[in-house]
């Protein structure tokens, strides 16, 4: 495994991406030792899978999931100030 510092890789950057798209490992190190590697981006082109009941079974929802509770409903509608809520 070769390594090329920072300062060759920011010069040849078009360079080192060439190489990995010929199938080379490139590595970019700090003082020496590995700190990057760059590979080929591999783009996943499988279509998703739509449609309703995907989730089913996989998620959960509390039964009071819609409930708003009074003291809360009472601050939105102006019923109550938020300090008296705090009390």
């Amino acid at each position: 495994m070769q390594i090329t510092n920072i300062s060759d890789a920011k010069a040849s950057l078009s360079r080192l991406i060439e190489r990995v798209l010929q199938g080379e490992e490139v590595v970019i190190g700090k003082a020496g030792k590995p700190v990057v590697k760059i590979v080929p981006y591999d783009l996943d082109e499988t279509p998703r899978k739509l449609g309703a009941g995907n989730w089913k079974g996989k998620i959960w929802m509390a039964d009071d999931f819609d409930d708003l509770p009074d003291d809360i409903l009472q601050l939105f509608t102006g019923e109550i100030e938020d300090n008296e809520f705090a009390a």
